[in-house]
């Protein structure tokens, strides 16, 4: 099932002495099924059910799915990404922050900051966290606590991260946490392949299974260090093929059973 936040596209109403404007609407959550969306009633989170109130998908803007409170990544948890970076595997699993404001949603502008000579992308699996989640046990069932799946670039300024020797900056500027387009709630982890496409160009492939820490593995030890709330994202890492990015550029970040999260990139002022 495929879950989205969303918004329909410019619609007329009435104003005060009958005349007429565009206005956009309130942020919603629907459904997905084929090219048709249904409103949802209710919380995502919790309890809700489809509604009557249905667009066609050409007609309704797909936001961010989720707008967490945290969001927390994962480093070099493809060997071959970590050795195309020069560094060694972790014995652990090695976890930074992407600050909320980062995050744009499918189609929106990566904005390439000009204190940058070097972005790349990094297409990754995201996991959308459904419940409270601390201190989780060995035994726990971590399938309990997810909402479901999504698409995400880790939108990276290389440079700056080499010069700080740590994430933040490099990481942290807006516009460089793409997420969507939808929450697959339902993904087979043993088959899914997570790719990136830059000009339709694929830069990027490997399968989930090539993960060094799995999703269970990596939410358990998330759980033990802070409390994850419903919302809140994990990405899971990038495969080999990172690379630059430039204005004017498309890329498109491919996770199977979830769909394309598609974004421009332009050259900041």
């Amino acid at each position: 099932m495929k879950l989205c936040r969303f918004q329909p596209l410019l619609f007329s109403v009435e104003k005060l002495g009958g005349r007429g404007s565009e206005e956009r609407p309130e942020p919603r959550y629907g459904v997905i099924a084929g090219e048709t969306l249904r409103e949802i009633s209710g919380d995502i989170f919790g309890s809700w059910q489809a509604t009557d109130r249905a667009w066609p998908l050409a007609e309704v803007k797909l936001l961010p799915p989720v707008m967490p409170s945290k969001i927390v990544c994962l480093g070099r948890n493809f060997r071959e990404h970590a050795a195309e970076l020069g560094h060694d595997v972790p014995k652990e699993p090695l976890i930074f922050l992407k600050p909320p404001s980062a995050i744009i949603g499918p189609e929106e502008p990566i904005v390439l900051p000009p204190i940058s000579q070097r972005v790349d992308y990094e297409g990754e699996l995201a996991v959308a966290i459904g419940r409270l989640c601390s201190q989780l046990a060995p035994d726990d069932d971590v399938r309990t606590y997810i909402l479901g799946y999504t698409c995400l670039n880790d939108v990276t300024a290389r440079d700056l991260q080499k010069a700080d020797v740590q994430f933040t900056r490099a990481k942290g500027f807006d516009t460089f946490c793409p997420l969507g387009p939808v929450i697959e709630t339902d993904l087979d982890l043993t088959a899914v392949i997570i790719q990136t496409y830059v000009n339709g160009q694929r830069r990027q492939s490997a399968r989930g299974t090539e993960m060094i820490f799995p999703v269970d593995a990596i939410i358990r030890w998330v759980s033990r260090v802070m409390t994850l709330v419903p919302g809140d994202v994990l990405a899971t890492g990038t495969p080999a093929g990172v690379g630059q990015l430039h204005g004017g550029d498309m890329v498109e970040v491919v996770v199977g059973g979830v769909g394309t999260l598609r974004n421009p990139v332009i050259a900041g002022l």
